[in-house]
């Protein structure tokens, strides 16, 4: 008999444990930006102010013919790669008042993925009805005004 022991049994079907099959947290939000150049660089030549561009329309307004909170926001990033503040801010106020917002969390969700850390942002219930308030509400100004 050799004084070896037989190694420890490994996860049910054999392969690695479930733990090291997780991507690593920087590749979500590597992800996002990898997405976000292709869509930035695919717009950078269509114009969505003018007809016949091969850009997806809006479910919503092509179901309801209303404006969705998201409305405009080809145009306004469109604009904004063009240095077109203004007519951003007319194209979707909103969104562009946003996006600093969004630009910070998504740095913390990148700045935790590339340290390893995992980074899941937390609204709570308040934060939550904020956001579908302020969408809701800017929805039904856009389509008064």
């Amino acid at each position: 008999m050799s004084g070896t022991s037989a190694p420890p049994p490994g996860p049910p079907g054999g392969g690695r444990p479930r733990a090291a099959r997780r991507p690593h947290p920087a590749a979500g939000p590597l992800g996002v930006l990898a997405a976000a150049a292709a869509g930035a660089a695919y717009l950078w030549s269509r114009d969505p102010h003018r007809p016949g561009q091969l850009l997806p329309p809006c479910p919503w307004h092509l179901v309801t013919g209303l404006l969705c909170p998201g409305c405009g926001g080809t145009r306004m990033a469109y604009d904004l790669m063009h240095g077109h503040g203004a007519a951003a801010w007319h194209d979707n106020a909103a969104l562009l008042a946003a996006l600093p917002a969004v630009a910070l969390l998504y740095g913390r969700w990148l700045g935790h993925g590339l340290r390893g850390r995992r980074y899941r942002p937390r609204l709570g219930r308040t934060g939550t009805l904020g956001v579908l308030g302020a969408a809701a509400a800017w929805t039904v100004l856009r389509n008064l005004l």
